[in-house]
């Protein structure tokens, strides 16, 4: 039994009435609780540039289905803090090699846990924003974090956001998507988000938007690409509502 809370549901409208497959819900004084049924574990795979919106979709589908998220891209921001933190050269993959070896990473309770610290603000710093596109191009970084990602992965239904997801972390997820949006539509978003420590101004933005872009879908190792199976949504000109509601439709019936 998993319990939403009801301003989760105010804010996705009539969005539940597209999982009645799956749940049964019933409001008590308290809220909302949702019972879920038996089902086989399953993966959504949810792919896209930066600031494409993966991480609030995910998000609230983790939420309405009751199943775990991982963001990926957390923790290839995780390995860029540390490697930032303890002086490393984040052009020299040697050095970087070596000291991704020294790094405990764990994931717990939507936690990203470095050695033993919990991280949260300096994921977000703009030194790290900057610098994760080259640190994600190194194979050693990759290869550490998606074989992380797979163990997750197995144990419970799950959805993965990140740049590879569909491509190379889980080719085979029951269910993949890949969201898009105009590089000034997200350059508005990252303004928004209040988790976002950037000191930068609209323009400097899209430039940095459309520089990570070009890093992530041009390295050698894993580059950001659509899954040949995996249904594109454009959010661009959609609210958080509309985008859910079309992936919901998608996957009903799981």
């Amino acid at each position: 039994m998993y319990y939403l809370d009801e301003d989760i549901l105010k804010k996705l409208g009539d969005i539940n009435i597209f999982i009645t497959n799956n749940i049964n819900s019933s409001k008590e004084d308290k809220g909302i609780i949702v019972k879920i049924k038996e089902k086989k574990v399953f993966r959504i795979a949810i792919d896209g540039p930066s600031a494409s919106g993966k991480s609030t979709i995910s998000k609230y589908l983790s939420e309405i289905l009751a199943i775990d998220y991982l963001d990926t891209g957390a923790m290839y921001r995780a390995i860029t803090f540390y490697l930032l933190e303890n002086g490393y050269s984040l052009t020299d993959e040697n050095e970087i090699e070596k000291g991704i070896k020294k790094i405990i990473l764990k994931y717990d309770n939507n936690n990203i846990i470095i050695n033993n610290k919990i991280l949260k603000d300096e994921l977000r710093t703009e030194v790290v924003t900057k610098n994760v596109s080259l640190i994600s191009s190194y194979s050693s970084v990759r290869s550490k974090l998606v074989n992380i990602q797979r163990e997750i992965a197995k144990k419970n239904s799950i959805i993965l956001d990140g740049r590879d997801i569909g491509t190379v972390v889980l080719p085979n997820a029951e269910y993949k998507f890949f969201l898009v949006a105009d590089p000034e539509v997200r350059a508005r978003r990252r303004l928004k988000d209040k988790n976002s420590r950037l000191n930068m101004t609209f323009d400097e933005i899209v430039e940095d938007i459309k520089r990570r872009d070009y890093l992530d879908s041009t390295r050698a190792i894993s580059p950001l690409k659509k899954a040949e199976d995996a249904i594109v949504i454009d959010s661009s000109k959609l609210t958080i509502n509309e985008v859910v509601e079309n992936i919901l439709k998608s996957i009903r019936g799981i």
